[in-house]
């Protein structure tokens, strides 16, 4: 019998790491937690310092029984689930199974990566399970859990129509989620301002073209105004230094008096050097945010794919390998050794040109950051990934990549571009335009990752000739007025929302992709062409949780409890101290609530009903204990008018309406049930295949919305983008 157990979380991990070890270690997988709070009680003791009541999670029995006697026949333990605060309460959990069931001293390990050298390492430098870890994540549990428990009931009194959705609350959800629709209220109420530009083309006595902006008349620039937050006092304060072209008779003016000039001249070339330095290496939010932005992949298809790359795949005759370190970072600490090295990589592969003379260092004090591992990187630079693509599903080696790419060009030389402003005066009118040109392209020659685009063309082209100078005579050969109109703010995209998360300090990184799939699996919110829309059932949730919760479920106080958070990780906050800072305020929103809500009257005796959730979901139970009575949460919505379509059912004449159902909206009989006919909500646009059916709107089992044709089966026309109208497309080309 081996003298060794180690327990890691991962079937894949222990497969890998038994490898690495050998006979003389055992290694099993609890596959994730192994204990967790009660599914239909609190589990969370409010009176007695917020203890935790933690069950052995249902269907690990055997499981438990067999690390149990394990742990009887060895002489060491030791504990490797993931080295972050959740692998920390793991680690805890276990040794709370065993403890009394053995002798073996017991021991915590962190692989940061999985590769022999560094399993072997951890091995040799064993340590204790972190207490302060473990409160973090209890904390952070506790809240979640009280949050969740406390608030979801009432968002079922209150919104009762939607009882039979699983409507739930969360501390960082529901930030999230607040964030979202308060955008689509700005989108909502955005007034479009006109606006017009003037663009010209100049062309010199040597035949060098060029197109500028008018940027200034008499000296005022041209600026949009906000015009809807103007008072008249503002607009006059707004004229004496800016000039507002707001019509095409102000434009028309303009073009007017320009093409009256007779000389133009360049007034102005100034060429200045700017330096562009790499990105930082990956963590955990910057990776999610960049395969969404680069690879259109979903935050938890991402952490998917990392996970399978952190635990190892089998690259042939090198055996089963981890690729990269641990994926769960919000630190961008290197490993010195492996800096040097690929220091050297640079200069051999591209030339010293492309080294700078000393490594570079990204690590910054700043508040929050959770230090206990690297930035996310390859392991060993012999893995390339060109080298290792066949080992790789698509996916695998996409992911893998862009995390090479980034780590070696975050240790290469900035990029230097020279940007070149031309200006062209002539009387009161002063043109402008900025070109830039590539004069080194340092970290670029390996990660040039383009921002994301608005798929709209330029209005003015940016290549400056060379050759300019100052004083030469600019011949206006072209000018042209176009038409704009303000644009409201961008919708959320998965990437951005996560940004805007990550600089608020709501939430971790191993909690984003979790957020933002709880949020669209409760059909809060819809992905549609990248977009995150909330969906009206969205909206309802949001609005009732702002207006009971302002204080609790914002921005300022969600940051501030994850600030606590870290203080407990770090040893200078106490559990019990986090949680009064947090209850005290929620307990008191949550009594003021609780009264103003309308009750539920149990109608066999009177007494008030609360919702409950059993083993089958939610219901109504009676709360007199001597009256059983219990009924179905949707025996109690509200009878609310049907929307009308202003459409007669072909089948029995009455009334269209919409109704919602399981999977969303549709057309249906005002007469059901007695009339079940129902009809498909259309887009009214043609089906581009049979041209007889109209396109719908469909959702896949992912949650993806995709088109397809109302004859479906009769017609197979599907698509992830929606179909242009071309009813409407032929109508206006004619």
């Amino acid at each position: 019998m081996s003298k060794n157990l180690l327990l890691v979380e991962s079937p894949s991990k222990a497969k890998t790491i038994k490898k690495y070890l050998g006979r003389n270690y055992i290694v099993e997988a609890t596959v994730g937690h192994v204990r967790n709070l009660p599914k239909t009680k609190l589990g969370i003791d409010i009176d007695d310092n917020f203890k935790f009541h933690l069950l052995n999670i249902r269907g690990k029995g055997d499981l438990i029984n067999k690390i149990r006697k394990l742990s009887a026949k060895v002489e060491y333990i030791y504990i490797a689930t993931d080295p972050d605060r959740e692998g920390e309460a793991i680690a805890q959990d276990i040794y709370d199974l065993i403890k009394s069931k053995t002798k073996a001293k017991v021991y915590r390990v962190l692989f940061n990566e999985i590769t022999k050298q560094s399993v072997k390492k951890a091995m040799k430098n064993p340590l204790e399970i972190d207490a302060s870890l473990v409160n973090s994540q209890r904390a952070r549990r506790a809240m979640d859990r009280i949050i969740g428990y406390k608030i979801s009931p009432l968002l079922w009194r209150a919104i009762l129509e939607h009882s039979g959705n699983s409507l739930s609350a969360g501390r960082v959800q529901s930030v999230a989620l607040r964030l979202i629709c308060e955008k689509e209220d700005k989108i909502d109420s955005f007034i479009p301002t006109e606006y017009w530009s003037i663009i010209a083309e100049f062309k010199t006595d040597d035949g060098k073209t060029f197109q500028t902006k008018l940027f200034e008349i008499d000296g005022k620039q041209i600026k949009i105004p906000p015009k809807p937050k103007m008072d008249d006092s503002d607009w006059e304060i707004f004229l004496k230094k800016y000039v507002d072209i707001s019509s095409e008779k102000e434009a028309n003016n303009i073009l007017t008096r320009i093409k009256d000039i007779a000389e133009f001249k360049i007034s102005s070339l100034i060429k200045k050097e700017q330096k562009k330095n790499p990105p930082p290496p990956f963590i955990t939010s910057t990776l999610q945010a960049e395969a969404s932005r680069l690879l259109r992949f979903r935050p938890r298809r991402t952490m998917r794919i990392a996970q399978s790359l952190y635990e190892g795949v089998d690259l042939g005759k090198e055996g089963t390998t981890g690729l990269i370190t641990y994926m769960r970072t919000d630190s961008t600490r290197l490993n010195s050794e492996i800096v040097n090295e690929t220091r050297d990589l640079i200069e051999k592969n591209f030339g010293k040109e492309y080294k700078p003379d000393s490594p570079r260092s990204y690590e910054k004090k700043k508040k929050n950051v959770q230090d206990a591992h690297e930035a996310i990187r390859p392991t060993s630079l012999k893995y390339k990934p060109e080298k290792i693509k066949n080992f790789l599903n698509d996916d695998q080696f996409k992911l893998y990549n862009i995390i090479w790419k980034r780590f070696i060009a975050c240790q290469m030389e900035s990029a230097i571009q020279e940007i070149t402003t031309v200006t062209v005066s002539g009387k009161e009118f002063l043109f402008k335009n900025a070109g830039t040109a590539l004069k080194f392209d340092g970290f670029l020659k390996v990660y040039n990752a383009q921002p994301e685009g608005n798929g709209e063309a330029k209005e003015v082209q940016t290549n400056i000739p060379s050759g300019l100078e100052k004083g030469m005579t600019a011949n206006l050969i072209q000018i042209n007025k176009n038409q704009h109109f303000t644009k409201p703010p961008a919708r959320y995209t998965e990437s951005t929302l996560i940004k805007e998360l990550e600089s608020n300090g709501i939430g971790r990184p191993s909690t984003y992709a979790l957020v933002i799939g709880t949020i669209q699996d409760r059909n809060y919110v819809v992905v549609k062409e990248r977009k995150l829309f909330p969906t009206e059932l969205g909206r309802k949730v949001n609005s009732v949780l702002v207006k009971n919760f302002p204080e609790i479920l914002n921005v300022n106080f969600t940051a501030k409890m994850e600030d606590e958070l870290d203080l407990i990780a770090s040893g200078d906050n106490s559990y019990q101290t986090a949680m009064n800072d947090f209850y005290g305020p929620f307990s008191k929103s949550l009594e003021i609530v609780e009264n103003n809500l309308e009750k539920i009257i149990c109608e066999k005796c009177g007494s008030e009903m609360e919702i409950r959730i059993g083993r089958y979901g939610k219901y109504l139970a009676c709360m007199n204990p001597e009256c059983k009575n219990i009924q179905s949460l949707r025996s109690t919505k509200q009878n609310t008018e049907p929307e009308y379509t202003g459409k007669k059912c072909p089948e029995c004449g009455k009334r269209l309406v919409y109704r919602h159902g399981k999977f969303g909206d549709f057309i249906g009989c005002e007469n059901y049930p007695e009339c079940k006919y129902t009809e498909q909500i259309t887009l009214n646009i043609k089906c581009p295949k049979c041209g007889i059916g109209e396109v719908v709107t469909r959702r896949a089992k992912s949650g993806r919305v995709f088109y397809g044709c109302s004859r479906y089966p009769d017609c197979d026309f599907v698509s992830w983008t929606k179909p242009k109208d071309e009813t409407i497309s032929a109508e206006s080309e004619k």
